[in-house]
Parts: structure tokens; C-alpha cells; sequence
């Protein structure tokens, strides 16, 4: 457990690895290092794990091990840095997707609707993007899109003129004054759920989450070795969505490949987890981060 992030679902990660101790393995998502300690500890001294993680904060839980690497840069990138470092092929990959908990807890990085601060949410804070331009600049096109799409919030269409008009007055900086702004469509009883739809649409669009996730996925199908597993945890059914495709057809469009001469479906990955694995009422009174958190477990044919 770290005050930076108390990892999901950890045993139940670590044993659908089905760690070889002499293996190579990758953490997509490295934060506060909790799953990647727990990997480590599963290795001999042949075996070798990488790690991602984009924001600098992370790295401040950089782990001394000569078996271990860190790898600076987005997870959307893992074959060619991984190739960097000398590896084609893995054993394992685990993704534990979404938020860190620093990022929710640090209130300067604009994450969560519990504090007042700039409209930042970079996981990365060397990009550009911000959600603060997000919300200035975007046309009303490009924000109905948004709210529809990575926030499936109802009355998307409302709430985009509620933005426009309130920025044409003034621009919207922080996190308070957009809470403001949208108001009048915020559901009285539901506030907390709908800000949290709305907050989750920027956010994905800030860091462009689904398309570095698509963009992973495929590498990890080109990866991992036959019997390698991909172990993944997501939070919300966008990501799900995409994780479910990879697993069931090695795609992200979920439309299954045939054999052009046989006319048989390919197959790419055994699916172990026809349910997801959830987390226990006992985990989730420790980490309520953990509620929403859906484990999903394939193994390269």
C-alpha cells in the first residue's frame, strides 16, 4: 500500500499473470508502484520487469532494481521502447488503467470536483492540452462529441450551450467556475455522479486515453508470447469496451479475422475471464477507488 496509490486488485493480478520467475514482464501503468513491486518479488534474478508511466510524479517511486526498468513516455509507445531496451517479447502485461489516486488527491492537477484548481487534468504536464482549452476553445461540434462520447451524459446538448454561453462572458478557468457554468443541467440528487461523467469526458479527451489504449492493445497482441497473458483492469465501459474487443478478437473494432483460404475464425487469445473478476466488499471499504474496477484476463494462443 503507498499514500500515492493502493494498487486494485493486486493478488488476484498477480496470479492471472502466472509469473515465470525468469520471465519479462511490462506494467502499463507503474503510478505508485504497488503492482510492480508485487511482480518483482515473483522474479528470479533472470527475470526482468519494464514499467510505464508518463507523469514525472511517478517517478519519485522510482524502484531500485537492477531487474527493473522505467520507462518515462506513454504505454501507447511500448513497442518501440521496449525494442529499445533489447525486447521483442514478453511473458505478461498487466494495464491497471484510469487515475492514480495522487492524481485525484493533488489538487493543483485539476482532477477531481472535490477541489477548486486550474482546469489542467495532463496526466503527461509536459502536453499542451489542457482541459482549461478544452472548454474555451472547442466549437460546439467538438464538445457535443465529447460529452456524448467519453462522457454518455444525456443532455450533452445542454450542457455544451450552457459552456459556450458562460464562456462568452468570461473564460473558464477553474475547476469551481465550470461547475458553475453547468449548473442549471446538473441533476439535483446526482450532482456527484454527473460532474464525475463530465470530468471523465475531458479528462479522456485531455490525454487522449482511448486512443493510447487501442494503440497499446494492438502492440501487446504483436508481444506477448503463445501463453503469455495480458491481465487488464478498467473503470468505466469505454475502456472495458475496448479491452473485451482485444481479448475476444485481437482487435480493437471487435469484428472477428477469418481465414481466407479456410474460412475459420483466428483466433488470437484464450478469454479467462468469461465474468470479470471484482473486487471483494473488504477491498473496496480499504480503496473505494476499487468500486468500479473490472479485471479481465486473456492468454496468447
Amino acid at each position: 500500500m503507498s499514500n500515492y496509490h493502493t494498487p486494485v486488485l493486486l493478488q488476484a493480478c498477480i496470479d492471472n499473470l502466472n509469473i515465470k520467475p525468469n520471465g519479462v514482464y511490462v506494467d502499463l501503468t507503474f503510478g505508485g508502484g504497488g503492482h510492480s513491486k508485487a511482480i518483482l518479488n515473483c522474479l528470479n534474478d533472470a527475470g526482468k520487469l519494464f514499467a510505464f508511466d508518463q507523469d514525472i510524479d511517478a517517478h519519485k517511486n522510482k524502484i531500485d532494481d537492477k531487474r527493473f526498468v522505467l520507462i518515462p513516455h506513454n504505454f501507447r509507445y511500448i513497442k518501440n521502447y521496449l525494442r529499445l531496451n533489447g525486447v521483442n517479447k514478453v511473458d505478461g502485461i498487466l494495464g491497471d488503467l484510469g487515475v492514480s489516486s495522487h492524481q485525484f488527491n493533488e489538487a493543483s492537477r485539476g482532477f477531481s470536483i472535490r477541489f477548486d484548481a486550474e482546469l489542467d487534468m495532463r496526466m503527461n504536464q509536459t502536453d499542451e492540452l489542457t482541459a482549461k482549452l478544452i472548454v474555451n476553445t472547442y466549437d460546439e461540434k467538438k464538445l457535443l462529441h465529447l460529452f456524448k462520447f467519453y462522457g454518455e451524459i444525456d443532455n450533452a446538448f445542454k450542457l455544451t450551450q450552457l459552456i459556450i454561453n458562460a464562456r462568452q462572458q468570461n473564460s473558464i478557468n477553474t475547476t469551481n467556475e465550470l461547475i458553475a457554468a453547468i449548473k442549471s443541467c446538473t441533476p439535483k440528487f446526482e450532482d456527484h455522479k454527473y460532474l464525475a461523467k463530465v470530468f471523465q469526458a475531458l479528462r479522456l479527451e485531455v490525454n487522449q486515453e482511448l486512443i493510447a489504449l487501442e494503440e497499446c492493445l494492438t502492440q501487446c497482441t504483436e508481444l506477448l508470447v503463445n501463453g503469455g497473458r495480458l491481465v487488464v483492469i478498467s473503470y468505466h465501459s469505454l475502456e472495458d469496451r475496448i479491452v473485451k474487443n482485444i481479448i475476444k478478437t485481437g482487435n480493437i473494432t471487435g469484428v472477428e479475422q477469418k481465414d481466407i483460404i479456410y474460412g475459420t475464425v483466428k483466433k488470437v487469445y484464450k478469454n479467462l475471464t468469461s465474468k470479470p473478476i471484482l473486487p471483494t466488499n473488504e477491498e473496496i471499504s480499504i480503496n473505494t477507488r476499487a468500486r468500479s474496477a473490472k479485471l479481465r484476463v486473456a492468454e496468447k494462443i
